[in-house]
């Protein structure tokens, strides 16, 4: 019996490093060979969206929040049976092992492969180059009339509750979606982390779990931050992970929205930004433009920055370091942009015609 045990904890061990080694060699055949990436993420990782992640749609909670805890007290549990001599310790390393496979298994399929497809400016025809200060300070002229439009129109907007506040998030990516067919398709609505210093005090405004395929945001941060974080964090279930592309294309979402707070919220995503840039560039004309912001505008833009300022310290700058170090491992690498990609997607979307052709 003993044997037999051996044989069948020996057999189990080896299935799961042949999955883990699987997922290892996939996203490794996707990094080597881009159209593996491409028709992954174009074919095959869909039906996770529409599976895994519809069927956490369904709880109104966030299902990685309840798993962590979960996890946590699972955990106690048998640390807890151990000490009162009641588990069996040689277990333990096994199942730690498969849990690892799994989540790396997860990761890989929702996430890792996805690091290697073409990016959304690829495919939206968007070509990134350098740029002149008066590209960048007319791109700024036109955000601030964006802001200040949808500032005016807030005042007549009733206050959405939080499933509308989701509901029209996923409306304004599959309108977005009608532009761009890279985006169409189903969205999950976004869950509102509850435990939100966890990712304040890494500086987070929201988070993507390829374990669940759900996009999570903070709540507790300020409201003009709410509405683009909840797009930025749909666009990774159409599978752009880059963090530079998922503002953007929330911006894109945000402008063509029905909701004021939407444009209004995308609108300063934008030109926090793209304003970043060109007070580098040309201080004088940054605070001459700056000037030109409505009231509200310029209260939001303080309470954002100090509400982030709050959460400097260490936790945020060992996030940054392992966030840096996490999107180096999946081969994500800035070119030569001359702005920053967030601000030069911006700038080659107005090159091209961004705006001219788009209406709500």
């Amino acid at each position: 019996m003993q044997r037999t045990e051996k044989s069948r904890v020996q057999r189990s061990t080896l299935c799961w490093g042949a999955a883990g080694v699987g997922a290892l060699a996939l996203n490794l055949a996707a990094r080597l060979f881009p159209s593996i990436g491409e028709w992954y993420a174009e074919q095959i990782y869909p039906l996770w969206v529409n599976t895994l992640g519809r069927l956490c749609g369904w709880f109104p909670f966030s299902v990685t929040e309840a798993g962590i805890y979960v996890g946590l007290l699972l955990v106690l549990w048998l640390l807890t049976q151990l000490l009162r001599g009641k588990g069996r310790p040689e277990q333990l390393p096994g199942l730690l092992f498969r849990l690892a496979v799994a989540l790396w298994v997860l990761f890989v399929l929702n996430a890792g492969i996805n690091y290697q497809r073409r990016t959304f400016s690829e495919l939206a025809g968007y070509e990134i180059q350098e740029s002149t200060v008066e590209e960048l300070t007319a791109l700024c002229e036109d955000l601030i009339t964006e802001i200040n439009g949808a500032a005016e129109e807030l005042e007549k907007e009733p206050v959405r509750t939080e499933r509308k506040m989701t509901e029209t998030a996923v409306r304004a990516m599959q309108r977005a979606g009608e532009s761009y067919p890279a985006l169409a398709g189903y969205y999950p609505r976004a869950k509102r982390v509850r435990s939100w210093w966890y990712l304040s005090w890494q500086q987070l405004q929201g988070e993507y779990s390829p374990f669940t395929v759900e996009a999570n945001y903070n709540g507790h941060m300020p409201e003009m931050d709410i509405p683009s974080t909840v797009c930025h964090e749909l666009s990774h279930l159409k599978g752009f992970m880059r963090e530079d592309e998922a503002n953007f294309i929330a911006y894109l979402a945000c402008r063509q929205s029905d909701s004021a707070a939407f444009r209004y919220s995308g609108a300063l995503l934008a030109y926090i930004y793209s304003g970043n840039a060109l007070y580098k560039a040309d201080p004088e004309a940054y605070l001459s433009l700056r000037a030109g912001l409505c009231a509200r505008a310029g209260t939001d833009l303080e309470e954002h920055n100090g509400y982030w300022r709050s959460f400097d310290g260490a936790v945020a700058k060992a996030s940054d370091r392992m966030n840096d170090a996490y999107l180096k491992a999946n081969a994500q690498k800035d070119g030569t942009a001359s702005y920053g990609r967030m601000v030069d997607l911006l700038l080659a979307w107005k090159r091209q015609g961004g705006g001219q052709d788009e209406g709500r």
